[in-house]
């Protein structure tokens, strides 16, 4: 049985229907769900799930008992301003979870992120001391706060997870992610305003090394993502932080060009200002060094921008037509 937190989610969903298609017994844990994301475990014919409130009760009653976890199940809000809140969901969640896998000596795998990396001045290399990082945001720091946890405990000899990886995501796009909102990927929103009103209006530029639209990111098809996850599973890497991208930066442009691409339409972009609570706060460029992941012995080429948004626009337009249908 494998579990996965955040399996409702966006990462976490396409995760669980990867390991249901190769057979694996599931403990999918996650809130209470939404008719949205009860949407993302549609197809799933056989699991069994957990209150995440009730799951690290279940472990340490012996109730339940995964022979490994991934644990993806987090607050992924970047402008979350409590760190009350990120810090009791992203740090000492995942301790516990960290803990129960290095007693019982099960695979343990997490979600971090690229927002650790900050403002880039560093670079976007995962051999990178996390303690040296600056995040922008609380987000980004409760996630940089537990890698440096978790390679504090493996430094000091204290007991870790027989196998174990944190991976640094990158800007995630592709199917499953229409419950995340706002925090939804720029495919997801350009296919939407697109659907609604014919254009896509992208945030103006804050820095002026950038123009309009011209800010660069990491783009990682999640289907990506999932595969690494699996990749180190399987083949034992060497436990650490592992950066989770496609390796090239592209420009926002780029992106919502291809959605109107792949909706065989004219694009049609402008611009509008950034909002208040992201200023100051945003990536305006990210590309993930993956050299580390590659030296454990990745060898699969990463999805072009195109492909990905090409198929996450085929997964959207076949959500809709079911939603029409019903």
């Amino acid at each position: 049985m494998i579990a996965v937190t955040g399996a409702a989610g966006f990462i976490g969903s396409n995760l669980a229907h990867a390991l249901a298609a190769e057979g694996h017994a599931l403990l999918l844990v996650d809130h209470e769900l939404t008719p949205a994301k009860a949407a993302n475990l549609a197809g799933l014919s056989r699991f069994r799930f957990s209150r995440h409130d009730h799951f690290l009760d279940d472990l340490s009653a012996g109730r339940v008992a995964p022979d490994a976890v991934f644990h993806l199940g987090a607050c992924s809000s970047t402008t979350e301003t409590s760190w009350d809140y990120l810090s009791r969901n992203n740090v000492e969640y995942t301790r516990h979870l960290w803990n129960w896998c290095a007693e019982r000596r099960r695979p343990f795998f997490y979600a971090s992120s690229a927002a650790t990396y900050g403002d880039g001045a560093l670079g976007f290399n995962d051999r990178t001391p996390p303690h040296e990082l600056r995040p922008l945001n609380l987000y980004g720091k409760s996630k940089n706060d537990f890698d440096i946890w978790a390679l504090a405990e493996v430094a000091a000899g204290r007991a870790a997870p027989p196998q174990w990886a944190g991976l640094k995501f990158f800007n995630v796009y592709g199917p499953r992610e229409p419950h995340k909102g706002r925090m939804a990927s720029v495919v997801f929103q350009t296919h939407k305003q697109v659907k609604a009103t014919g254009e896509m209006k992208l945030f103006r530029s804050t820095d002026p090394a950038f123009t309009d639209g011209g800010q660069r990111r990491d783009f990682v098809f999640v289907g990506d993502c999932v595969n690494h996850m699996l990749w180190l599973w399987r083949h034992a890497a060497p436990g650490g932080v592992y950066n989770s991208g496609s390796g090239a930066a592209r420009t926002f442009y780029d992106l919502a060009h291809a959605v109107f691409v792949a909706l065989g339409l004219a694009p049609r972009i402008g611009f509008i200002d950034m909002p208040a609570d992201l200023a100051g706060k945003y990536q305006n460029f990210t590309q993930a060094d993956m050299s580390k992941l590659r030296g454990a012995g990745w060898d699969a080429p990463s999805t072009a921008l195109e492909d990905g948004v090409r198929e996450t626009v085929r997964w959207l337009e076949g959500a809709a037509e079911v939603r029409r249908a019903a």
